[in-house]
């Protein structure tokens, strides 16, 4: 009789062990599937350091991210193309009453490049230049020699590069000059990577960048070939001590953080749907993970952290 009951007992372990063992293996098969992104520039090393920490944490999940600028990003989340469209500018009205859906998930900036061989890069690197002689080189082309930028008789004329593709960067240079993208003068170039080789390989090239591409991600140094030309933001013809911070990846951060370097052209970075995904739980664990575990990862690869206040308003509109 003893014998017996020890047999069904270890029977009922066993059936209770292959229950529970059962409910586990389905829920973690749940968290299964392909996430698709595509998008601002801007946001693709964050989206894919994301998708590669995500799927660390849920091996049955596969990410589909491609970068083609904010412009493609929004226009394929509205049409349903991928699940989540990265933005790197703010959504406007129209695009709301299209059904946009979005959250800020991070911060970054964009910067004025010229090539470090530039005949005189010392002198614009200690004067920098004031955001109207900006607006005078890329928006009026007032200024087509580099002589003119510093007050010098030099004629090196000037060549100047813009994005071709609709795009944050583009449209958020242009806002620092109180302008639209469509406003900006110069020869088209695709992408971030793209407009920087054009610089690297124009002496008299000017051009601008998100800062995950004016630096180089692993020194935090200017990227090679390259310098970021300094806004003299206070107009006084020189670049004081307190507007001097673009030698690093993380001196440029922390003006960011502390507000001496202008918004524009830093700006707040977005995730967009097709309205709440709300039927699509593996998109939504993904996005309530960007904003929790996710932030974790937004420093160490090179960006800043949207504000308290605005990451909980994100959370909450997130649930």
């Amino acid at each position: 009789m003893k014998t017996k009951i020890f047999t069904v007992a270890i029977l009922v372990a066993m059936l209770f062990n292959g229950c529970s063992n059962n409910k586990t293996a389905s829920s973690e098969g749940e968290m299964k599937g392909t996430i698709t992104i595509s998008g601002a520039f801007a946001l693709y090393p964050l989206a894919t350091k994301w998708g590669e920490e995500f799927t660390k944490k849920y091996p049955n999940v596969r990410f589909d991210i491609s970068a083609g600028g904010a412009g493609k990003g929004m226009a394929d989340a509205l049409s349903n193309m991928v699940d989540i469209g990265m933005v790197s500018r703010e959504i406007n009205e129209e695009e709301i009453k299209k059904g946009a859906w979005f959250i800020p998930v991070s911060k970054d900036a964009v910067v004025p490049m010229i090539n470090e061989k530039n005949p005189l890069c010392k002198e614009l690197l200690s004067k920098g230049v004031s955001k109207e002689t900006f607006a005078k080189i890329f928006i009026t082309e007032e200024i087509k020699n580099w002589g003119a930028v510093i007050g010098k008789a030099d004629k090196n004329s000037m060549k100047v590069y813009t994005r071709s593709d609709a795009c944050g960067a583009a449209d958020v240079w242009a806002k620092y000059m109180g302008k639209k993208q469509e406003d900006l003068k110069g020869t088209g170039v695709f992408g971030d990577p793209g407009l920087a080789e054009a610089v690297r390989n124009d002496v008299l090239g000017i051009g601008f960048n998100n800062i995950c591409y004016a630096y180089d991600m692993k020194t935090g140094t200017v990227n090679s070939g390259l310098r970021i030309l300094p806004l003299d933001i206070n107009g006084d013809g020189k670049i004081t001590e307190d507007e001097n911070f673009y030698q690093t990846k993380n001196d440029l951060v922390k003006a960011i953080y502390a507000n001496k370097f202008p918004s524009p052209p830093s700006r707040d970075l977005y995730l967009v749907c097709n309205g709440k995904p709300q039927d699509k739980k593996l998109v939504m664990a993904f996005l309530n993970w960007v904003l929790t575990e996710g932030q974790t990862f937004v420093e160490s690869s090179g960006y800043i952290k949207i504000t308290e206040e605005k990451l909980k308003q994100a959370i909450e509109k997130a649930k």
